[in-house]
């Protein structure tokens, strides 16, 4: 029995296809068929969208609603209120230790506000250094999201290396604070309001609700690949901002 070999390309045919590639017409470059796809992609919304109505849309509660619809607890706050609205939820849901980047703004005003029985912790060692510690001590995780998409209630995170994605995914608990002017829409104006095609990050990562799975039965499960439990603090303009809202 004679082995089988794996079928190889040689160099004659591979210049070969290299330079039909090359000759092939400019109106049929890959940047000209993404740009043609782009502008059918452009041209489906907003043909949706005026079916739907130009009229604008309350883009808070609605990402507020359908964020609670996928069991996330929500709040709305003002940029003063915030960090002791989240510092007292803490405190009575018994979370201890918070992973966080108390070098950011937002960071350094939740760990002033935080109590004595809640612990600010921040990433700079290596995950090798204390991946036992962080998978069992660590309740929480903090993460300032980069925006969010109303239509499906799903958070944006642009992970850095004071917030990797790590603390956004291994903590039972994930804390994402979304400013409500980051808001947008839909996934389309998210990516053409924010031009990912210029400059799309390398690990952006888009959280629609806690973590979730099914088995072949349709039996729902929440945790198993991430965070079983999602809280959003929305921060409204000083004249937007309503009670809390669990």
């Amino acid at each position: 029995m004679s082995a089988r070999t794996k079928p190889t390309i040689d160099s004659t045919s591979r210049e070969r296809m290299l330079a039909r590639l090359r000759a092939a017409p400019a109106s049929h470059s890959a940047i000209d068929n993404a740009a043609r796809l782009g502008q059918r992609i452009d041209a489906h919304y907003a043909s949706r969208l005026e079916r739907q109505g130009t009229a604008p849309l309350d883009l808070p509660a609605v990402f507020q609603t359908m964020l609670e619809t996928a069991r996330a607890r929500v709040w709305r706050a003002d940029a003063r209120s915030w960090p002791a609205l989240l510092a007292q939820q803490l405190h009575e849901s018994g979370i201890r230790r918070l992973l966080m980047d108390p070098a950011s703004a937002e960071g350094a005003a939740l760990s002033d506000a935080l109590p004595p029985s809640v612990e600010a912790i921040s990433y700079l060692r290596p995950l090798e250094q204390w991946k036992t510690e962080l998978f069992d001590t660590v309740d929480a995780g903090f993460t300032v999201a980069r925006s969010g998409i109303a239509a499906t209630g799903t958070v944006i995170l642009a992970p850095d290396a004071g917030t990797p994605r790590t603390v956004s995914l291994v903590p039972p608990l994930h804390i994402a604070l979304v400013y409500a002017d980051t808001l947008h829409r839909d996934l389309h104006a998210a990516a053409r309001a924010e031009r990912w095609s210029e400059g799309m990050p390398t690990n952006l990562v888009l959280v629609s609700g806690p973590s979730k799975t099914s088995d072949i039965q349709q039996t729902l499960a929440y945790g198993a690949h991430g965070p079983s439990r999602l809280w959003v603090v929305i921060v409204d303009p000083d004249d937007m901002a309503a009670g809390a809202t669990s």
